[in-house]
């Protein structure tokens, strides 16, 4: 039996989902939901859920969020074994380096917005803005730093606008879902980051 991944699969609110839209949702819940609680096993599922999701953000003409996926990927496997197998333990940031990190996001944005417009991405300010901070959030899970999920809530909350106005309802609800997570993970590194 062949299966088109561009086929719809069923219909909510109005919009069609794909099979590669549903299957890149659940694989990105898993791997993120298992992010909050620290395991090694969160990165697998990252990884599934980023190469689907490349393939639907390439088709959707957001060229930021699908060159995202890549950094994702890689991400995951640098992630796997940067955790070992006792998996997370998060610590702080020194106040100094977030300042440092801060000008580096800040410049970073004004040379990958006109990059996202001179390309003709659909979006380019909320494309840059979050390609940048999920840079730099998922290069702070890797190396375990709290301040990760602080700013996954910030760009999950901007990518949730995007994607609801822009009609992908079921990915929109995922990063809605992501910005919940952000929070228990926010809560629970917070304590855990004390406790190290």
């Amino acid at each position: 039996m062949d299966i088109n991944i561009m086929a719809v699969f069923f219909t909510a609110w109005g919009t069609p989902l794909t099979f590669l839209e549903f299957f890149a949702f659940l694989t990105s819940v898993i791997g993120v939901g298992l992010g909050v609680f620290g395991p090694r096993s969160t990165w697998p599922w990252w990884s599934i859920g980023s190469v689907l999701y490349l393939v639907a953000f390439y088709e959707w003409k957001l060229y930021a969020s699908a060159a995202l996926q890549l950094i994702f990927i890689a991400g995951g496997i640098w992630g796997w074994f940067g955790w070992g197998k006792e998996g997370a333990r998060p610590t702080k940031l020194a106040q100094r380096t977030r300042l440092y990190w801060g000008a580096a996001f800040i410049l970073a944005y004004f040379i990958i917005e006109p990059l996202l417009k001179k390309i003709g991405a659909v979006s380019t300010q909320i494309e840059a803005f979050g390609f940048i901070g999920s840079c730099l959030a998922q290069f702070w899970m890797i190396i375990q730093k709290y301040e990760a999920w602080p700013l996954w809530f910030v760009v999950d909350v901007a990518y949730t606008y995007q994607y609801w106005k822009q009609g992908h309802s079921l990915t929109a609800i995922l990063y809605f879902i992501f910005v919940l997570i952000a929070v228990a993970g926010w809560k629970r590194w917070h304590q855990q980051s004390h406790a190290q």
